[in-house]
């Protein structure tokens, strides 16, 4: 575009279609310095990086200050509500990354859940969730929903001696591995590897605008507001 002597914008060259190739403006190059790879949670407010979905965050569920040095989440509605929904999500940026967070949540039964969502909407997610049931007790398992199909697969219990658990989604290309570790240095595959295409812009014709989105959420379906403290959150390329 370029400015008329008269004051008015219109397309350089002239015509009504813009041309394919302009020439490029003399400015100095200002490279943006590169966003560190892992958010302590240390600050007052959340990174620039991070979005929450459709609601602000505000004290009523998220908080930074209660537990320095980590970020608590109050259990609000399920991944498929639009409505009111805990969870705190960046973008995925490259075609092979890694994100990883640590958790301590104790859900006291199985409408609790806290963990890491790779998410594109209520209808497509694929969710690595700390929960408890009676037959497993706490636990972690990966839940996936496809266009609306929800589904549960094999849980893995968690020694209720240890507290903490580490979270980890590995993305290459087109294939999403959730890993599961106990001290954050021994990584263990959990659920198979998912078809990472499913979380894109256009599946299925959806033609949808966010992109794939790396978060942590709790949920809590009973109405305590259960919370879940994230010690740390991570992404880097490989």
């Amino acid at each position: 575009m370029e400015w008329t002597e008269e004051g008015w914008l219109k397309i350089a060259g002239g015509g009504k279609l813009p041309a394919l190739e302009a020439p490029a403006p003399a400015l100095p190059v200002h490279p943006w310095p590169a966003s560190p790879e892992k958010d302590d949670f240390d600050a007052n407010k959340l990174g620039i990086e991070f979005q929450t979905l459709r609601i602000p965050a505000d004290a009523g569920w998220l908080s930074l200050s209660e537990r320095p040095g980590y970020l608590r989440l109050r259990g609000q509605e399920s991944l498929a509500s639009w409505n009111r929904q805990s969870l705190v999500a960046r973008r995925l940026r490259h075609f092979r990354a890694e994100a990883e967070t640590c958790l301590e949540f104790e859900p006291d039964n199985f409408n609790q859940g806290a963990g890491l969502v790779c998410y594109s909407d209520e209808s497509d997610y694929f969710y690595l969730r700390v929960g408890y049931d009676e037959e497993l007790g706490r636990h972690a398992r990966v839940v996936t929903c496809k266009s609306g199909a929800y589904e549960e697969l094999e849980g893995v219990v968690l020694n209720e001696s240890e507290s903490r658990c580490y979270l980890m989604a590995a993305f290459d290309h087109d294939r999403l591995q959730f890993r599961l570790s106990t001290d954050g240095s021994a990584w263990t595959d959990i659920g198979p590897a998912l078809d990472a295409g499913q979380l894109s812009d256009d599946y299925e014709g959806k033609l949808g605008f966010a992109g794939t989105m790396i978060g942590l959420c709790v949920q809590d379906l009973s109405g305590t507001k259960k919370h879940a403290d994230f010690d740390y959150f991570s992404y880097r390329s490989v």
